[in-house]
């Protein structure tokens, strides 16, 4: 695998199968991972359950991504899984008219890149919210540790059904929702999956802007702006730029389940 994975800033070019080559920025990676003081905290493919050795035995370099960069784009080889480090992603869709959708939002502890296992490329592109850092897992180590290891095989398994699932949950969302409770079930989320880092479950900065949570959500930046609007005036969340705090859970609660 290259010692370095190339990026390049975000364009709304129409991406015709395989895009004609570019110049592009290349991300400033280590040669090889070293032992990682987080390494027994980190959410990826369950390896808080396993020793630190076989996690420096997946992870085969660490790739510093800028804010702004793309990790991988559409039609890039697929070779490898990326377990978030620090900071956060997006991953999008872009259609044939050059409309980018956001199909994702993933943060440290998760695993993205599952999109290109079952072809030779990606379908998606990740593109670093902030400045980020992700350990490259290559394919081929995973799957030699996961016949090694019952238990790793088992939480790779965990990590790839709920991929699928939160994907199944969008397509629900978008399918089933009004447009109030799929912002409520965002922010409700987001709660979920950061109290579940250990941080705060009530008070997050949101890294899309407004308009990136529309394109997710299938809602346009002024129907966002609304309802961000109507749930601090009615005192359920309390927002200041892109801090938001949860002030009445509960509340957001009856709204998903309202019917």
């Amino acid at each position: 695998m290259d010692s370095a994975i190339a990026v390049q800033p975000v364009t709304r070019s129409r991406f015709v199968p395989p895009p004609p080559p570019r110049p592009r920025e290349r991300a400033a990676t280590l040669s090889a991972c070293v032992p990682c003081p987080q390494v027994d905290r980190c959410g990826a493919l369950g390896l808080d359950a396993t020793p630190a050795a076989m996690v420096e035995r997946v992870a085969a370099t660490r790739v510093h991504v800028r804010k702004g960069a793309v990790l991988f784009r559409v039609g890039d080889r697929s070779s490898a899984l990326y377990a978030i480090r620090l900071g956060s992603f997006k991953t999008q869709l872009v259609t044939d008219d050059g409309r980018e959708q956001v199909s994702g939002y993933h943060m440290a502890g998760d695993v993205i890149g599952s999109d290109g296992i079952g072809g030779n490329a990606h379908d998606c592109e990740a593109v670093a919210l902030e400045d980020a850092e992700v350990c490259v897992l290559p394919f081929e180590r995973v799957e030699a540790l996961a016949r090694e290891d019952v238990a790793f095989q088992r939480n790779l398994h965990r990590v790839l059904a709920g991929e699928i699932a939160r994907e199944r949950g969008v397509m629900v969302m978008l399918g089933s929702m009004r447009a109030e409770q799929r912002l409520a079930s965002f922010l409700i989320d987001l709660a979920v999956r950061y109290h579940a880092r250990g941080y705060s479950g009530s008070e997050f900065v949101l890294r899309m802007t407004r308009e990136e949570i529309g394109s997710h959500l299938g809602l346009t930046l002024e129907t966002v702006s609304r309802l961000f609007s109507r749930f601090r005036d009615s005192g359920w969340i309390d927002v200041r730029g892109r801090l938001v705090k949860l002030v009445d859970r509960a509340a957001l609660r009856r709204i998903i389940l309202a019917g």
